[in-house]
Formats: C-alpha cells, sequence, structure tokens
C-alpha cells in the first residue's frame, strides 16, 4: 500500500471506531473531553506508525491500547497515578505490546455499554438542546467544529463554546458514566431521541440559509440512530424513530427543484421516493409496533409517514387516517404544532373550511407567534377557499418570518400568484348595471 492508500485506511477505520474508542477512554478516565484528547493522539500515532508497519489485524484494538497509554502518560505527568490507577483499571494488558489478545478481549467485552453511555452524555437533559446536538456531532459523530459550525449556520466560535462549555458542565456535575437504568432510563432515552431528531429536522428543513435541506445532517442521525439501535433493540420508540427518519429521508431527491426550489409534499414526483428507504423505515415501523402496539409519539409520526409513503399518489393519501393519527399524537404530547399539522390533515380530509376554523383558534397561541408555518397553512387555506387578498397577506406575513431563503421565495412567490389571482377574479367579474 502507498503511504495515501495507508491514510485513507486509517481515515477509515477512525471514522468507524472513533466513537468506540472515546465511549471506551471516557469510562475509565471519567471525562469526556480527556477521553476525546486521547483518542485523538491514538490516532495521530497511528498516521505516524502505520505507514511503516502496516495496519495492524485489529485497528480498533491498537488505537484503544494507544490511547489508554496517553492517559497513563497523562495522569503519571500530573503525579495522579496512584490515585487514577484504579479508576482506569490498567492490569498487566496495559504494558503488553499494541493490539495484544487480552486487550482485544477487553475492548470487546464492554465497548456496547460504553458507547451507549457516551451517548447518554452527549444527549444529557441537563445541557441545553443547542450544546446537545453540538456535544453529540462532536464525540459521535466525528465532525470537527468547523463542519458542525456549517451545518448549524453558526460561527466555528460559538460551536467551540457550546462543546466546551458542554464538557465543563459534565465534569462539574461529576455526571457518572453509565447506561441509566429504570425509570431514569426511560427520561434520558427521550433526551437522546430528541436530540437526533433535532439533528435531522434541521438537514430536512433547514431553518435558516440558502439551502432547503442539509443531508450530511440527515444521514448522520440516521447514522446514529441505527448504532442507537443495534444497542437498545427492545425499545419501541428507537425503532419509531429510526423508521420515521427513513420514511423521511425517502424524499430527498424530490424535494428539491432542478434549481434548488423546495417542492412541497403534494407536487413531489413520487417515482423519485428512495424505495429502499420506504422498505427500511415500514420495516423498522412495525417491529415498534410489535414491542408495543401502545403507539409512543415517534412511532404515531412515523405511521403518519407511511401513509404518505404507502399512496402511490398524493390522490391516494388516507388524510382521514393521518388527522386520527395526529389527534391522537395530540393527546400524547399536547401541542400547538401537532395542532397545526391535524388542522391541515383535517382540511385535506374534509375540506379547507374545516381545517381553518383549527387553524383560527391558534392565532392567539404565544408559542406560534412567529412561527412561519402558521400564516403559510392558514394562507393555503384561505387561497383553497378563494379568499386570494386575505391569502397574499397571510403568505406576505409568512415570508417575513421565515429565516430559509429557499422558503422565503417560496412564500413570496405564493403571494404573488394570490395577487395574480385576484387580478383576474377581478377582470372576470361582471360590470354593474349603468357603471
Amino acid at each position: 500500500m502507498t503511504i495515501n492508500d495507508t491514510h485513507r485506511a486509517i481515515e477509515a477505520v477512525w471514522r468507524i471506531e472513533r466513537a468506540k474508542i472515546i465511549a471506551g477512554l471516557a469510562r475509565v478516565v471519567r471525562d469526556v473531553g480527556l477521553a476525546e484528547e486521547f483518542a485523538q493522539d491514538a490516532m495521530i500515532a497511528a498516521l505516524k506508525q502505520w505507514p511503516e508497519t502496516g495496519i495492524p489485524a485489529r485497528p480498533g484494538a491498537w488505537l484503544m491500547a494507544t490511547g489508554k497509554r496517553r492517559a497513563i502518560d497523562h495522569f503519571r505527568r500530573a503525579k495522579m497515578i496512584d490515585r487514577k490507577h484504579d479508576e482506569l483499571g490498567y492490569e498487566a494488558e496495559v504494558e503488553q505490546d499494541f493490539g495484544g489478545p487480552d486487550i482485544d478481549a477487553a475492548l470487546d467485552d464492554d465497548i456496547g455499554d460504553d458507547l451507549l453511555g457516551l451517548i447518554f452524555i452527549a444527549c444529557h437533559p441537563m445541557l441545553s438542546a443547542e450544546a446537545r446536538v453540538a456535544l453529540t456531532l462532536r464525540l459521535l459523530g466525528g465532525l470537527t467544529t468547523d463542519e458542525i459550525a456549517r451545518a448549524c449556520l453558526v460561527s466555528e466560535t460559538t460551536i467551540a463554546q457550546r462543546i466546551v462549555r458542554a464538557k465543563r458542565t459534565i465534569a462539574d456535575a461529576n455526571t457518572p458514566f453509565e447506561v441509566p437504568r429504570g425509570a431514569e432510563r426511560a427520561n434520558r432515552l427521550s433526551s437522546v431521541l430528541e436530540v437526533l431528531y433535532l439533528i435531522f429536522n434541521e438537514g430536512y428543513s433547514a431553518t435558516a440559509g440558502e439551502d432547503w435541506i442539509r443531508p450530511q445532517l440527515c444521514e448522520e442521525a440516521l447514522r446514529l440512530g441505527r448504532i442507537l439501535v443495534g444497542l437498545t433493540p427492545k425499545e419501541p420508540e428507537v425503532h419509531g424513530l429510526i423508521a420515521l427518519m427513513e420514511i423521511q429521508a425517502s424524499r430527498f431527491k424530490a424535494r428539491i427543484g432542478p434549481a434548488g426550489e423546495p417542492v412541497l409534499l403534494l407536487d413531489q414526483n413520487r417515482g423519485r421516493w428512495d424505495q429502499l428507504l420506504i422498505r427500511r423505515g415500514l420495516a423498522a415501523l412495525g417491529r415498534a409496533e410489535a414491542l408495543n402496539p401502545v403507539r409512543g409519539p415517534y412511532t404515531l409520526q412515523a405511521a403518519i409517514a407511511a401513509c404518505h409513503a404507502r399512496a402511490r399518489a398524493a390522490s391516494d393519501t388516507d388524510w382521514g387516517r393521518i388527522a386520527a393519527l395526529y389527534h391522537a399524537l395530540a393527546l400524547q404530547v399536547p401541542s400547538p404544532v401537532v395542532e397545526l399539522n391535524r388542522a391541515m390533515a383535517v382540511s385535506m380530509a374534509y375540506g379547507p373550511a374545516a381545517g381553518l376554523d383549527l387553524v383560527d383558534r391558534l392565532q392567539d397561541e404565544p408559542s406560534l407567534q412567529g412561527y412561519h408555518l402558521l400564516p403559510s397553512v392558514r394562507g393555503d387555506l384561505l387561497f383553497k377557499l378563494g379568499r386570494f387578498e386575505e391569502a397574499g397577506a397571510a403568505f406576505e406575513s409568512a415570508a417575513s418570518m421565515a429565516r430559509s431563503e429557499r422558503e422565503r421565495d417560496l412564500l413570496l412567490e405564493r403571494a404573488e400568484a394570490c395577487r395574480a389571482s385576484l387580478a383576474l377574479g377581478t377582470l372576470r367579474r361582471p360590470a354593474k348595471a349603468g357603471s
């Protein structure tokens, strides 16, 4: 192999093993910041040595052993080795050659719980949502600070500060590096799922910037979600979230027009939907429902997405079922946003007037003030009712609130269509007698 070939192989190994190594080191040093530092030291050592010695048979074990050695060196230099020795749990294997069989066994023993523990730490509810997203993308996704900043459309300095503060918060709280049990596990798992879905949604419908979608974020959320499924195979809501993300991701190619403009769901070419992702999503939905017939919030949303996925044409969509599923979702997680989505489904099932009645009840909802989709949905229903002047005003209001440039352009185009329809209606209106 050439040096370039070796470096590419090292990068591939690092991509696969990075989170596992950080997780294993974090369990023993009890500090995710130090664990990441030692893992990176191991990566640098591999870049120096592997081009000369070749890639070890167990590269992950080699990196873990090297990271552990870096940890010992660090604590020895700090004259803390005696106090830390028991915590690190180092035995004779750390003095063996890199990649020895005992190290391999030790690595395999705990890696599942280690990785799950790292996921729970990165998504700890004591951190802000923004901090959890940044830390998860850094520790588990392996994205650089610059990549996270570009993905989240904030400055690199802001992301760096979020990550540093998150690590400090975890360290200061002396947070146990362990997989939570019992009732705490359910609460912490909910935080993990929330983070993954936040990452996915930011990629699926960007809240700001020029691009309508950012697939890298969706792919990262899916990758992490699939890892989580493997670690928690009996958790129905984990399968439910994966089902939801797989089905949503199946629409990527159809969501963007030739010029990068958004294409709304009912206008999409369903022949461009990825059938493999749909099949995977439907299978995950089936597993979630088999584990618990009482669907949780993510499983309900996946069931809604499945209704769209199963419809060969937009006209085949079972909107009555979708409205009922949104009603069930609203009972579990009462939310004005869920009610807004239910209103849209009701309008498709029972007519725009029925939907508009529900939307108008949300007009004074404090949490929806400044939320561009409220006037956007209202504008759509008003347009269908032929109330073009009101619809145009609603679309303009929505455009003024939208942070995504692509979405803002789409809303302004719809406002212009309202004006055109109003002008056409005026031209067609018969003249009054005597005028």
